[in-house]
């Protein structure tokens, strides 16, 4: 790779140029002689061959190439100091990527504000997020392709704590069949009508958490997906309370009226992957994730 022939602290003087207007401010606020900053724009001029600025009256104005070279050099300035910022925080401790997976069936909302609140603490910090389902959690367990999971079981050789229940409910959009039966329902009259289904996302698929009742059965990947069909009357299905709370409060979807089997609940684990190996960081998640659950959904 050949040598840049221009440094970084060269393109530093010829940014604090422009945002300072003039050659005094800029070594001003730079802490150096006027002389330095200008032998370092005309070492820029001199070794790209191009004029960066021109003389009208007593000020100094970009050219147009001087002008592209201000921004690529000012977004050169600003990565550097990301670097910068970047080693600190890592030999302070933090961690350059967490991954993690969460089963679908915990709250969207409630994620997205502790992933909120991380990244104010821990800016740096790539998340590597696999929102999974079932198996497909315990097997990036399993394969060491995250340091966190949420899931509903803790695979062999893994430490969990329980971190909520989950309550399932059946429902239906207002206008589906079922409920135009308008008494209470039996699982025969389920088993009349679509199912609708979160598919596993592991590769083996070794777990299966719904009910098998119904001839008819829709599986979908995506639970925006699953959730969408059933508002758009196309199927039943237990969802999450915590999943569908807008859907229930807009009056897209609608209890169903079960005799028994209305309701389920599920627990949530926290685990770690390796709890010795954690830094910081995932540990910070971690109390997050608790905190979180704790003050919105106390498990019961």
């Amino acid at each position: 790779m050949p040598q840049p022939r221009v440094s970084l602290d060269q393109w530093r003087a010829l940014v604090a140029v422009v945002d300072h207007d003039g050659y005094a401010r800029a070594a001003t606020a730079l802490h150096r002689s006027q002389s330095s900053i200008s032998h370092a724009v005309h070492q820029i001029e001199s070794r790209l061959g191009l004029r960066l600025f021109t003389i009208e009256g007593r000020k100094a104005r970009l050219t147009d190439a001087g002008a592209v070279l201000y921004r690529r050099g000012r977004a050169l300035i600003d990565e550097a100091e990301r670097l910068e910022q970047v080693a600190s925080s890592l030999a302070a401790g933090g961690q350059a990527q967490l991954r993690l997976a969460v089963e679908s069936i915990f709250p969207t909302w409630l994620l997205l504000h502790c992933l909120a609140q991380f990244g104010k603490a821990h800016p740096h910090t790539r998340v590597d997020l696999h929102e999974s389902v079932l198996g497909g959690t315990d097997e990036l367990l399993l394969e060491h392709r995250v340091d966190l999971a949420i899931c509903s079981q803790v695979p062999p050789g893994f430490l969990g704590d329980p971190l909520m229940q989950v309550r399932f409910i059946a429902v239906a959009a207002p206008a589906h069949p079922l409920h135009q039966l308008n008494r209470r329902l039996t699982l025969d009259d389920l088993r009349a009508h679509r199912h609708l289904i979160m598919r596993d996302s592991g590769i083996r698929r070794t777990r299966d958490g719904a009910w098998q009742g119904a001839s008819q059965r829709w599986t979908v990947s995506h639970k925006a997906t699953w959730i969408r069909a059933a508002c758009m009357g196309l199927g039943f299905a237990w969802y999450p309370e915590q999943s569908i709370r807008e859907e229930l409060a807009a009056g897209a979807l609608r209890p169903l009226p079960l005799k028994e089997g209305a309701e389920r609940r599920a627990t949530l684990y926290l685990v770690f992957a390796d709890p010795e190996a954690g830094g910081p960081g995932l540990d910070y998640l971690g109390e997050l994730l608790r905190t979180a659950v704790a003050g919105n959904m106390a498990p019961s």
